[in-house]
């Protein structure tokens, strides 16, 4: 070992965004496909109206759960790319990153319809609502897949 110099130190730092970006990455992707995979086929097996009255607390809870790991994975990949990783370090985050801007676009509207009190959770329009929300879900799910993929190729 050579000591603390400079250049270990940014070896160091680089390293430890590389880990965060890949742990929060990897996170964030494992929940996203059991989401869709899992939680929302399992919702609709139950009727539009439990899965639209269930889909509520459960898109609450995760949103504080998946936000902020989208965030530390885009935020940390970003640094280590900027300590020396290569460019697939910051190809990765922005694909990880991406899904913030695309729920706030793409799913937003979504998910405030299903939120809105004036919406007959028995509707076709509710089952509608729940299958267009985990179309798009599935997007945010492939944007963490292929991030994860990204970081575990160029760790």
């Amino acid at each position: 070992m050579t000591g603390v110099h400079g250049s270990d130190v940014m070896v160091t730092w680089q390293r430890s965004m590389e880990f965060l970006a890949t742990l929060a990455c990897a996170i964030f992707a494992g929940a996203a496909i059991y989401i869709n995979a899992v939680e929302h086929p399992a919702r609709i097996s139950c009727g539009t109206e439990l899965a639209a009255t269930q889909w509520a607390p459960s898109y609450q809870r995760a949103t504080w759960m998946q936000a902020p790991l989208a965030v530390l994975g885009f935020v940390s990949a970003v640094v280590a790319w900027l300590a020396g990783s290569s460019a697939w370090w910051l190809v990765g985050g922005s694909l990880l990153g991406l899904v913030v801007p695309f729920t706030l676009a793409a799913i937003m509207p979504t998910n405030r319809r299903l939120l809105s009190p004036d919406l007959d959770q028995r509707s076709e329009e509710a089952g509608q609502l729940l299958q267009r929300w985990n179309r798009l879900h599935g997007v945010r799910t492939m944007l963490s897949v292929v991030a994860l993929v990204i970081f575990l190729l160029n760790a």
